[in-house]
């Protein structure tokens, strides 16, 4: 009896918390939201003319047609954001998921944004963070740079708060890292292929929890 009233006042205790909520917005932890559908790129769009396809098993597969650059970047922006994804390199091409990221008009070059490395070669810092203007600003622990499986699925949890960045790759804190001088604090999100005409890259199970005050 006593366990039951302590439940009792417990929820009784809560009810107050979320009754404060804006009307239509979910509690903490129900706000996570897919971005990718698993059956076409809906909401997403092609930078480039590098191949990305939908594929059965609510995969995207990215796969280099050139020896260029080749991105998919969501059509909404992001300002600050928890995401979680999975990939899986098929070639031990170079990728990574960009962020606060703007192109030149009718280019697959950067302007603006930065990187969450992906490289499934053991010791290229994948879960590093490289600006595209000032190039690396973090790397992996030297001890962590094994925690990247080369041919499995990877876990991915990436958290943009500002100008902070926090990476954990298969349950493994990779990087925290503020950067004083951040010169960007908006953008949209893109997977990348890298140049080099080998990069073939799968993502799957791709959520995001928006936390962007605007």
């Amino acid at each position: 009896m006593k366990t039951a009233i302590a439940i009792l006042f417990a929820g009784l205790a809560a009810a107050p918390l979320f009754a404060q909520l804006p009307p239509g917005t979910k509690p903490p932890g129900e706000d996570w939201v897919q971005i990718f559908n698993g059956k076409d790129l809906t909401g997403w769009h092609n930078v480039g003319v590098e191949s990305w396809t939908a594929e059965a098993g609510g995969v995207i597969r990215g796969k280099a047609a050139t020896k260029a650059y080749g991105y998919l970047e969501t059509v909404q922006t992001y300002r600050d954001f928890e995401l979680s994804l999975r990939f899986k390199c098929v070639e031990m091409g170079n990728s990574g998921v960009y962020f606060h990221t703007k192109f030149k008009p009718g280019t697959v070059d950067v302007s603006q944004g930065g990187q969450f490395e992906i490289d499934c070669n053991v010791t290229h810092h994948t879960a590093g963070v490289y600006d595209s203007i000032k190039g690396w600003l973090v790397w992996p622990a030297p001890e962590n740079e094994t925690v990247i499986r080369p041919s499995d699925w990877n876990e991915y949890l990436l958290i943009v708060h500002r100008n902070r960045y926090i990476a954990r790759l298969n349950g493994v804190q990779m990087v925290d890292f503020t950067d004083p001088n951040a010169d960007f604090l908006d953008g949209t999100i893109a997977l990348q292929l890298h140049m080099g005409g080998q990069a073939e890259m799968l993502f799957k199970d791709i959520w995001i929890r928006d936390l962007t005050k605007r």
